[in-house]
């Protein structure tokens, strides 16, 4: 057994900061606590290279003394505990005094420090840890550190860092969590000479807010302030309608800490039950104060998880102030009534005036015109006007489905001329019962009245029943012709006793198309698997049956003694994403008519821009908007419009936990996404030969999991079935 020794400093140094510093975004959060507690009003953080090669941090706090600068950068020397009974009530965002140790083993770094009130400054350098003698420099009130080549020393450590993109937007969330944090501290951010975040530091958590998180996620905010149980619960939360697709735009923090809380996270979207649609996560800024003594923030190295003494008390808390919060919101969003139709200002009194058919008659008799009443057998008399011409297609002679007649007898009147309601009689019947006219035809009525000469299409469509038939005059019937055209398909087939076809022969030649039978169409197939085509006149019927859907969701298929429950947007998504993947040429894009702007967290704005190349293979042409935001100007043409945000921002977060280093995973990954996406969801209402074709594919084998890997069935066996009806 090898003989235990104690480690060199130097070693241990580096591995206690490995514990403390992971990247450059370490870097800056342990900096910026620093600054924070040394009571610094502004805060200036500027990095190069992601925070690779350069990062410095400068504020104006207290300072720190000559004397005690290298004091500073040893392991376990802090100024903000002395007793062991202060670690019961930590008020401080750093404690433990390894940050500056830790940092200065893995770099080279430089400090400039003044305090209060002091003539001149001192400065330090430090390299791998080892530092030099203290110097006296000019310098401004506060402090500044500069933190060079950072894990030169540590080629194991350094080789698991990322792009310096990726890397300079983690160090960007850092100092947005901080800037929330803590609105009455002033930070500005500095990216390779470009600023991109200024925050004002006037107290308002709105400001830091807006500045921090874009004008699109401040304008949808419900502000929360409320507490039970000695906990307090500040701050802001999104609107139920304004929904994010992933959980990064929730930020909590206790005590002035940013943290990771389940618990938080859970409390909240608790709060959005029966507010929210299915599939979105509220967004959030919520500060949670509770006594010292009840949260302890000693249990994780970087200090981002804490526990809390109750967590039923927290949880309550914030679960109730959120939606205390949302209740008063929706209570105050009164919508105005809309106006009675009398107090609506026509402001041109010609044109679509509302009235009702007392006040019509009244102004159609002042202008000359007298309205037909049916006691008045449903005509409509001209006094003063002649009457309306009658164009030449629907005249009589005409080849219109609708014959106009002229009835003389209704000429009778001295000095007024009438054209009857019921001339124009459309032949349609319904169900072969009524005969839809303007006037009520007697029996009598209709024994007088010659008959008129058919139409072609009057005679194709017409049917009238057999008591018609007695009573309309006697003609030469001839057999039908075989070749005539079939009634149509939405109507009741009738015996052909009852039945008048006009013989093919007085047809005129031009109009033959119109009888003339249609070559019946040749069989479709579904081998393509295109929704709505159905299999017709196969050899071998399939042995399952479709059965119907339930919920809207769930397709019922029946296969000799078993039922197959199959969820329709799984057999879809499974069915996209099996074409996606398989086809060769590029997915098809959709140009959008106004470019859509997306405010992003750092995190997702990074690794999206990172694969900007591969979002351009999928339809997706986006570009880099700045600060944050990425602004899409085309869309695959299988995605809504409505689903741009939702579908990048479940993208960007699947890159992030895995598979954005290798490129056949970020492609599945942006496949299962798009599949997904354009995919038929449960709830929909479906076209029962969209849900046959998905059930012809599951049935078959073709489609068994999908991308996810869920099961797109279930089945259920007679046996089961009968057991649970108390029969087996």
């Amino acid at each position: 057994m090898p003989h235990i020794q104690q480690l060199s400093p130097h070693v241990a140094d580096l591995i206690a900061a490995g514990e403390v510093v992971e990247r450059p975004a370490s870097v800056v959060k342990e900096l910026l606590e620093n600054a924070i507690d040394a009571g610094a009003s502004a805060v200036t953080v500027e990095i190069q290279n992601g925070g690779m090669s350069s990062i410095r941090v400068t504020d104006n706090g207290c300072g720190i003394a000559p004397e005690e600068l290298s004091t500073a950068f040893l392991r376990h020397a802090t100024s903000k505990l002395r007793t062991a009974q202060d670690l019961a009530a930590i008020g401080t965002l750093g404690f433990r005094g390894e940050a500056l140790a830790a940092i200065a083993a893995v770099s080279r770094l430089d400090v400039f420090s003044r305090t209060k009130g002091a003539v001149a400054g001192a400065t330090l350098a430090l390299e791998g840890g080892v530092p030099a003698a203290v110097e006296s420099a000019g310098c401004p009130e506060g402090t500044t550190m500069v933190v060079r080549d950072l894990f030169y020393n540590t080629p194991a450590r350094l080789k698991f860092m990322k792009k310096d993109s990726a890397e300079g937007a983690a160090v960007a969330s850092v100092v947005q969590q901080v800037a929330l944090s803590h609105p009455e501290v002033s930070i500005r951010f500095v990216r390779d000479g470009k600023e991109e975040l200024f925050t004002p530091g006037d107290g308002k958590l709105l400001s830091a807010i807006y500045a921090a998180r874009g004008r699109d996620f401040a304008l949808h905010l419900t502000e929360v302030n409320g507490g039970g149980e000695g906990i307090s619960v500040r701050g802001f939360v999104t609107e139920p309608l304004a929904g994010r697709g992933s959980r990064s735009m929730q930020t909590f923090f206790c005590c002035g800490r940013t943290i990771k809380s389940p618990l938080l996270a859970a409390a909240l979207e608790e709060a959005y039950a029966n507010r929210q649609m299915k599939g979105k996560f509220p967004g959030c800024v919520l500060h949670i104060d509770l006594p010292l003594h009840l949260v302890d923030v000693n249990v994780h190295p970087a200090k981002t998880v804490v526990k809390f003494a109750d967590e039923r008390a927290v949880f309550s808390a914030v679960h109730h102030v959120v939606a205390d919060a949302l209740d008063a919101a929706g209570g105050q969003s009164v919508r105005p009534a809309p106006k009675s139709p009398s107090a609506v200002v026509n402001p041109r009194q010609d044109f679509y005036q509302t009235m009702d058919a007392k006040t019509f008659r009244e102004k159609a008799g002042k202008s000359g015109a007298k309205i037909s009443s049916p006691e008045m057998g449903g005509r409509v008399t001209f006094r003063d006007s002649a009457p309306a011409a009658i164009p030449a297609a629907f005249n009589g002679t005409g080849k219109g489905s609708a014959v106009l007649r002229q009835d003389q007898s209704r000429h009778s009147l001295a000095g007024e001329q009438s054209i009857p309601a019921g001339t124009a009689q459309n032949r349609f019947s319904n169900g072969g019962n009524r005969s839809f006219s303007g006037a009520v035809n007697s029996p009598a009525r209709r024994e007088t009245a010659p008959a008129a000469p058919r139409s072609p299409l009057e005679t194709i469509f017409s049917r009238e029943t057999p008591v018609e038939q007695k009573e309309a005059p006697s003609a030469e019937k001839k057999p039908a012709p075989s070749a005539a055209v079939p009634l149509s398909a939405t109507q009741k087939k009738e015996p052909s006793s009852a039945q008048t076809v006009t013989p093919k022969d007085t047809v005129p030649a031009q109009e033959a198309l119109f009888v003339q039978e249609p070559a019946a169409p040749a069989p479709k197939t579904a081998a393509d698997g295109l929704p709505g085509q159905i299999t017709v006149g196969q050899e071998k019927p399939a042995p399952w049956r479709f059965a119907g859907e339930v919920l809207n969701t769930y397709i019922i298929a029946e296969d000799g003694d078993d039922v197959w429950l199959i969820d329709k947007h799984a057999a879809h998504e499974r069915i996209n994403f099996d074409r996606m993947k398989a086809q060769a040429e590029p997915i098809m894009g959709q140009q959008l008519l106004a470019p859509v702007v997306l405010d992003l967290s750092q995190e997702q704005y990074a690794v999206l821009l990172e694969q900007l190349p591969l979002l351009e293979q999928f339809g997706f042409q986006a570009e880099d908007f700045g600060s944050g935001s990425l602004v899409v100007r085309s869309i695959p043409s299988d995605i809504e419009t409505g689903q741009i945000r939702e579908t990048l921002e479940e993208l960007a977060d699947k890159l992030l936990t895995g598979g954005s280093a290798d490129p056949a995973a970020a492609r599945d990954a942006m496949l299962h996404t798009m599949a997904c996406k354009a995919a038929i969801k449960g709830g929909w209402h479906s076209d029962e030969a969209e849900l046959k074709v998905l059930m012809e594919k599951v049935q078959s084998g073709e489609v068994q999991y999908c991308p996810h890997g869920r099961p797109v069935k279930v089945k259920l066996t007679k046996y089961e079935i009968e057991k649970m009806f108390k029969r087996a």
